[in-house]
C-alpha cells in the first residue's frame, strides 16, 4: 500500500496544474492516509488527482520563487542542485509532513514544503 501511495505521490510531483486553495498539511496527510487504506483503488479515488494537484502547484511555486529571486539578484530562499531537479521522493514527503507536530498541521502544505526546502538546501 505505501508503495501505491507513493507512486501516486510521485506522479503529482511530475504534474504541473495549479491547485485551487492552499491545503493544510493536517488535510493533505488525511487524505494520503485514506488513500493509502483504499490499496489499489486509490488510483481512481478523485482525492489522488487533489493530492496531485497540490504538490504540483506547489512545485511549481516553489521553481518559480526561486528563478524570481535569482533574476532579481537576491539570495533565493533556498539553493538546491542547480542541476537536476531537487527530490523528495513520496516516503520521505510523508515521513517529514508526520514530523510536524499536530498543533502545527494546520500550515499549508507550501509552508511546509518551503520549510523541508530550506533546511534541506540552506544556502551557503
Amino acid at each position: 500500500m505505501r508503495r501505491l501511495m507513493g507512486a501516486v505521490v510521485a506522479a503529482s510531483l511530475a504534474v504541473l496544474p495549479t491547485a485551487a486553495q492552499a491545503m493544510s498539511v493536517a488535510q493533505f496527510l488525511a487524505k494520503a492516509k485514506a488513500l493509502q487504506a483504499q490499496g489499489a483503488l486509490a488510483l481512481l479515488s478523485p482525492d489522488a488527482e487533489l493530492l496531485k494537484r497540490e504538490v504540483s502547484a506547489i512545485r511549481a511555486a516553489y521553481t518559480a520563487d526561486l528563478r524570481a529571486a535569482r533574476a532579481a539578484g537576491r539570495t533565493p530562499h533556498s539553493c538546491p542542485p542547480e542541476t537536476g531537479k531537487p527530490k523528495l521522493n513520496p516516503r520521505q514527503m510523508l515521513a517529514e509532513l508526520e514530523k510536524i507536530p499536530r498543533a502545527k498541521r494546520g500550515m499549508s502544505m507550501k509552508a511546509a514544503v518551503y520549510a523541508y526546502m530550506k533546511r534541506t538546501y540552506p544556502c551557503r
